[in-house]
């Protein structure tokens, strides 16, 4: 039945990592469940923090919100892997359980340390049993590297395929883990830049993989003209796929090469908004942007690291730089944040751009 509670109100992306630290500080209430809206999701508490437990929630998450709010309460408490595995592995492994794992379609993916490398197998059925939407359990078998941005995978448990189908914002996506990069932990930054395109746009998506940026922007928008540019060819078959699956194959266009080429060949001076989600190199494409972009101005959307020592405000100081070279002015910068982590000591940053 429904319960009023103290809840924290957190993006979606830092999700994980708020459940993770209300459980070690006691707080979240495990007898209701979670409940998400408009790409938020709100963590139910047994009590209102103090304004210490609070602060060390706004350092994880600096958008975090302490709200009241309506629950379900749980029929039964979810199995965890470290109920799953209790009587299966000594208390010191348990410690090393990941506390994260992300699902696309009916696959999750794992990252498994070494010490529990020689039991991952039986770690892939605890997971089966914990999350009974998922099919199959991949291990990541190295780093995303490459021109076409792939990691290796090994199987660990269920039905041995990397291919699914992933829903997002009612959109589906075909996806290949193994063939073409997909990260469900940009959901809300698929729909945050989708939030800001007005009807009539132009939009060149530089790097748009399997398409969750461009399909989404193109249901949601009629008028817009999207291309969707990609160099990888399995990802260009995905992305064609998920045009006709998602019906926006009259406003959105795939376009399979080199961005650079296809820029200065075709789409030279088209965009009132380029997107940039190549964070591994985007830095190098700064000028392709600038040169994308209409005369007039538009907004650039650009994803890169950040490792410390660097900085946010150093990478913008490289950014504007960039666009000086490239004979463009940045206006200003409409929003620069870190939008995930993705290693000890670096995140992955957006800063969203007005050109002129």
């Amino acid at each position: 039945m429904p319960k009023e509670s103290f809840s924290l109100r957190v993006p979606k992306i830092f999700g994980q990592k708020i459940i993770v630290l209300a459980d070690k500080l006691g707080l979240r209430d495990k007898a209701l469940g979670f409940h998400e809206e408009a790409g938020s999701i709100f963590v139910p508490l047994v009590r209102q923090p103090t304004k210490e437990e609070t602060d060390v929630f706004v350092k994880e998450a600096p958008e975090a919100k302490l709200e009241v709010a309506v629950f379900q309460e749980r029929k039964q408490q979810e199995k965890t892997l470290e109920d799953a595995l209790a009587d299966l592995l000594p208390s010191h492994l348990l410690a090393s359980l990941p506390h994260a794992l992300d699902v696309v379609g009916d696959i999750a993916i794992v990252e498994i340390p070494a010490e529990l490398k020689p039991h991952e197998k039986l770690l892939g059925e605890a997971i089966l049993q914990a999350h009974r939407n998922v099919k199959t359990v991949l291990a990541k078998a190295g780093a995303v590297g490459g021109t076409y941005r792939v990691r290796d995978f090994t199987v660990v448990a269920g039905e041995p395929r990397t291919r699914t189908v992933h829903k997002e914002y009612g959109c589906q996506y075909q996806v290949d883990v193994a063939k073409a990069y997909f990260s469900p932990r940009l959901s809300h930054e698929h729909e945050r830049v989708a939030s800001q395109v007005q009807e009539g746009e132009t939009v060149v998506d530089l790097f748009a993989g399997v398409g969750p940026f461009s399909v989404l922007i193109g249901k949601r928008y009629p008028t817009v003209k999207v291309y969707a540019l990609d160099i990888n060819p399995d990802a260009y078959a995905l992305l064609k796929k998920n045009v006709l699956l998602n019906r926006v194959q009259g406003n959105v266009f795939p376009i399979l090469g080199d961005a650079r080429q296809i820029v200065h060949n075709k789409l030279a001076g088209t965009a009132d908004r380029v997107i940039m989600n190549l964070p591994e190199s985007a830095s190098e494409f700064v000028d392709v942007a600038c040169q994308a972009v209409k005369p007039e101005g538009g907004v650039v959307h650009f994803y890169g690291f950040v490792r410390l020592p660097d900085t946010v405000d150093a990478m913008k100081s490289r950014f504007t730089g960039v666009v000086e070279n490239a004979g463009r002015k940045v206006e200003r910068f409409l929003l620069a944040r870190a939008v995930r982590e993705t290693a000890p000591y670096e995140q992955q940053v957006v800063l969203d751009v007005r050109l002129v």
